[in-house]
């Protein structure tokens, strides 16, 4: 990707010099002449250097139009990198320029390799800097799993397994549609690893947990000072995504004033930081899923239909744990063995009595159910083997788990993940039916180590990020 160059020089022959020999160089150019026209183009436009001169007035010598240009401009973006140029260059004057934020400095009249080697080096460190801060935020929150396996042999999934290896590789937005806990973030994972952006992150985030005043602040980022708490600058989902994909849940969720701004996004391509005029192109595919009907949503007027034609270009149906029952087996062996090691049991598998249970539930909290029923039998399992009893089936005796068979961190495990199931996995319910606030929720949830989507953290405003 070349990168962009915003050149500022009261000279007209100077900046056609600089421009000749820029594009030469493989650069893209943006000139202007004045201070006002600088300040301008950056909080409109996206640009990896300025090469500012430090004069504009005629007879000016000082460079103190460009030193306060400087300040101003490292308020708009301080990854910004700018390299400064003047005619009467002095070591005092280049160490001033320095202190206010500049990271280099040219002398007119320039050499042109010296000039180049400047520019490029200042360039290749401002994306390293600002990839840092992408990814200094995305490790403050949380994390998902890295791409989990699709594990589906059944009849019922082959359809399913044979448009993911289709329309992976490919930019089309797709919407994944299916009961609570059939895996939906599951499928977007593999979409984003068998594709051409695997290399960059897969961001996941329940956009339906959102409320009005904090959706533009988490999708499309702030700015400091935007509002009372915005302490610093907050980068959003949809630049954390750049390059590669975002993951939408629950998009059902989302008011008709968030779709609004959501379609934009889709449609241009163009984002701002709230609080801020700059607009900022990401590049990012379009990941959502929903357990509701959208065309009912259409109907009744609750869903945008251009924005449905925009997410939906290819449509994934995932059929219900109960219509796929060969995968029944495997996916609990495969529960297990991660289970198992992750608490440090010896465990090697189920009784014939347990895989008759496990065959014979009609599972309706789908996949997410039989994880959280394996791993609580790999918590009550008293042998080598899971037997029915350790799995507490809904429906057979034994229906639910006697808290004083259990830890106390364990017991809060059970209390917390009955009342997201409850609650469709929604954190604000399931923290109102606690007793608790939603964040006092989400630190439970962290400690405790339970998800609240089918396979990891990623529910706002904490967001899960992987690299697939």
């Amino acid at each position: 990707m070349s990168a962009r160059i915003l050149i500022a020089d009261d000279q007209a022959d100077i900046l056609e010099a600089l421009r000749l020999l820029l594009k030469g160089a493989g650069f893209e150019t943006t000139a202007v002449t004045s201070p006002d026209a600088v300040r301008r183009a950056v909080e409109k436009g996206d640009f990896d250097l300025v090469l500012l001169d430090l004069n504009y007035t005629r007879d000016t010598t000082s460079g103190k139009e460009g030193f306060g240009l400087l300040r101003d401009l490292r308020e708009l973006d301080e990854t910004l990198p700018v390299v400064t140029m003047t005619a009467w260059a002095s070591v005092d004057g280049a160490v001033e320029a320095m202190r206010r934020g500049a990271r280099d400095y040219i002398e007119k009249p320039w050499d042109n390799e010296r000039l180049l080697a400047t520019i490029q080096t200042q360039v290749d460190l401002a994306r390293a800097l600002r990839r840092a801060q992408r990814l200094e935020t995305e490790n403050t929150r949380l994390r998902g799993e890295r791409a989990p396996k699709l594990i589906a042999e059944s009849e019922a999934m082959r359809p399913v397994l044979e448009i993911i290896e289709r329309i992976g590789p490919s930019d089309a937005n797709v919407l994944v549609t299916g009961e609570h806990g059939t895996g939906k973030e599951v499928v977007a994972r593999r979409l984003h690893a068998v594709s051409n952006r695997a290399e960059y992150d897969l961001i996941s985030v329940n956009a339906g947990g959102f409320g009005e005043g904090v959706f533009e602040s988490e999708i499309f980022g702030h700015v400091k000072g935007a509002f009372t708490d915005a302490r610093g600058d907050r980068v959003g989902c949809f630049e954390l995504a750049h390059g590669g994909t975002l993951f939408l849940d629950e998009i059902a969720n989302i008011s008709l004033q968030q779709q609004a701004k959501l379609l934009r996004v889709l449609e241009t391509g163009e984002i701002q930081r709230v609080g801020s005029s700059k607009v900022r192109h990401v590049d990012a595919r379009v990941i959502s899923a929903t357990n509701a009907s959208l065309s009912e949503a259409v109907a009744s007027g609750d869903f945008r239909e251009d924005l449905l034609y925009r997410l939906n270009t290819v449509e994934i149906e995932l059929p219900p744990l109960r219509d796929r029952r060969e995968d029944i087996s495997i996916l609990a062996h495969h529960f297990l063995e991660r289970h198992a090691a992750g608490y440090g049991r010896v465990i090697v598998g189920f009784s014939a009595e347990a895989e008759a249970a496990l065959s014979a539930h009609l599972w309706p909290g789908n996949v997410r159910e039989l994880q959280h029923s394996i791993e609580r039998a790999v918590l009550l399992a008293r042998g080598s083997r899971i037997e029915a009893t350790d799995l507490r089936l809904r429906g057979r005796e034994g229906d639910s788990v006697a808290l004083t068979d259990v830890t106390l961190e364990e017991a809060e495990r059970i209390l917390v993940r009955k009342a997201l199931d409850r609650h469709n996995g929604n954190v604000t319910g399931a923290a109102r039916a606690l007793g608790l606030s939603r964040s006092a929720l989400y630190r439970r949830m962290h400690r405790l180590k339970v998800a609240d989507d089918d396979q990891g953290p990623g529910s706002c405003p904490d967001i899960g990020s992987s690299r697939a």
